[in-house]
């Protein structure tokens, strides 16, 4: 079931054309992230949750994929951000853990 319901949460992003990761606002990004991200991750891997994003074996290779997962995210938690939050999310992530150029 999981596998049916990740590429339908992701088909926006594809039909539409995803939200250009590098302009979002990191600032605006980190806020949305500490809101509402913080908790979920904590509850998966302690203390301040971000052990998710640096952890051996992480599987994200790219902006796209990066992008992907915080779409999927958004759709899991039911946070209701718009595609310009979710990069706000994704540039702030990217700038603070990922660093992935292209």
């Amino acid at each position: 079931m999981r596998t049916l319901i990740l590429p339908a949460l992701l088909f926006p992003l594809l039909a539409h054309g995803a939200p250009e990761l590098d302009q979002g606002d990191p600032t605006a990004g980190k806020a949305l992230h500490d809101k509402d991200c913080i908790s979920c991750h904590q509850r998966m891997y302690g203390g301040d949750g971000s052990r998710i994003y640096t952890r051996d074996g992480r599987v994200l290779s790219d902006k796209l994929e990066l992008l992907q997962r915080v779409a999927a995210c958004n759709a899991q938690m039911n946070t209701g951000w718009f595609p310009d939050e979710e990069a706000h999310v994704a540039r702030y992530l990217n700038q603070q853990y990922y660093q992935f150029k292209q």
